[in-house]
């Protein structure tokens, strides 16, 4: 295999190299052996590290491409391997394509000098054109209600329920369940039977759980069996 000699920084893509390294073989994209370009392609990345280099991610991309080619190709059935150089040589075509179209036109625009004006004031048409099928209007009007009702302030009403809510504190709950269980056991349900509310009835949770936390009441039994006791000391 003929030894690799390049510049570095010639080649602005992977494609570019690819097909630097097809010209070295003289033969059409078509023709050239795909897995031949591996070991050549893989060795001017390696090129690139050694030169303390910052290698692109698009020329890793192509090396970890052409090593998966390389390898479904080395299978028993390497149909997979067939399919992927075909597309890989698509893309390699129109890159190519797309060189030379971008050489001419080069060409063409280095043949033209530098033309200047001033700047024209165009007329500006500030008429909405635009035509909306009814339903498109219904539904532009109600977002822009919605957007408007979201900046006013909420109305005192909508407060009322927060600020009239009576908050039971646990300490409270404590108090009530020391002088009820000092008149005997207590089946767990009937604790919750008078609460007014759900504050008050969280309330007596809490403070059914700090009692056992400071073993001032005895939890037996389960589900609506359960009963608590007042323990002494």
């Amino acid at each position: 295999m003929e030894k690799l000699s390049y510049k570095i920084d010639v080649f602005e893509g992977p494609m570019d190299l690819l097909l630097h390294l097809i010209s070295k073989h003289k033969v059409s994209i078509n023709d050239v052996p795909i897995l031949e370009l591996v070991e050549q392609y893989l060795e001017y990345v390696r090129q690139m590290q050694r030169e303390d280099l910052d290698v692109a991610s698009e020329f890793l991309e192509m090396a970890a491409r052409l090593v998966y080619i390389k390898t479904v190709s080395l299978l028993p059935v390497h149909e997979e391997a067939e399919e992927l150089e075909r597309e890989l040589r698509g893309e390699l075509l129109a890159y190519q394509d797309c060189k030379i179209l971008a050489g001419k036109l080069e060409k063409q625009a280095n043949g033209f000098g530098y033309f200047e004006r001033e700047p024209v004031k165009l007329p500006v048409d500030m008429r909405y054109t635009r035509l909306h099928e009814p339903y498109e209007i219904f539904k532009a009007y109600i977002s822009a209600v919605g957007k408007g009702k979201r900046r006013l302030p909420p109305p005192v009403e909508a407060f009322s329920r927060i600020v009239a809510h009576r908050i039971v504190s646990v300490a409270s709950r404590i108090n009530f369940l020391l002088d009820t269980l000092r008149g005997g056991k207590q089946n767990f349900v009937s604790l919750f039977a008078q609460s007014g509310s759900r504050s008050e009835m969280v309330a007596t949770f809490l403070a059914v759980l700090s009692l056992a936390k400071a073993k001032r009441v005895t939890i037996e039994g389960e589900g609506e069996n359960t009963v608590i006791e007042l323990t002494e000391g």
